[in-house]
């Protein structure tokens, strides 16, 4: 599986609810699509949890079609110098077809972040922000397993 990473700078550079918005253009670059939509009603909720620099060091994941997209947000001094944002456009609709978002959260948040969202959408889950993603979980959050294997014989086939 091929994985997109980028990562926006924030607070106190650019607001949170600035930071979601070009998030927003980035994942649904498509105005007035479904997609876009449905993330500009979330945007209160998802700026509370880059507020709480919760995507600061775990991935807000969107999955679906193409590549799986990791965004995160530089915060404080990473922010203002700006060392390894990148925000550029991907070359894809992270939100074309079928597919999903989850969202990282504090413990403390998690349950009132889960239950708003619910309200919002289907496609947009909320995890607490220490778990690991991967593999499928009953709750429709993912995830993603730190560990793996290459068979290196089928690599090297000719």
């Amino acid at each position: 599986m091929t994985v997109v990473a980028r990562r926006f700078r924030s607070i106190p550079e650019c607001s949170a609810l600035d930071t979601w918005v070009k998030i927003t253009v980035l994942l649904a670059p498509y105005a007035g699509s479904d997609s876009r939509r449905e993330l500009e009603s979330i945007a209160g909720i998802a700026s509370s949890i880059i507020t709480r620099n919760a995507m600061k060091d775990s991935a807000l994941v969107v999955s679906g079609a193409g590549p799986r997209v990791r965004v995160y947000c530089l915060h404080d001094e990473d922010a203002i110098t700006g060392d390894g944002v990148n925000e550029q456009a991907l070359a894809f609709d992270a939100t074309s077809g079928d597919w999903k978002m989850s969202v990282p959260c504090p413990a403390d948040d998690l349950e009132w972040v889960q239950s708003a969202l619910k309200k919002k959408s289907t496609r947009v889950t909320a995890r607490d922000m220490t778990s690991d993603l991967g593999e499928d979980t009953s709750d429709g959050t993912e995830r993603i397993s730190r560990s793996f294997a290459v068979d290196k014989e089928a690599f090297f086939r000719s």
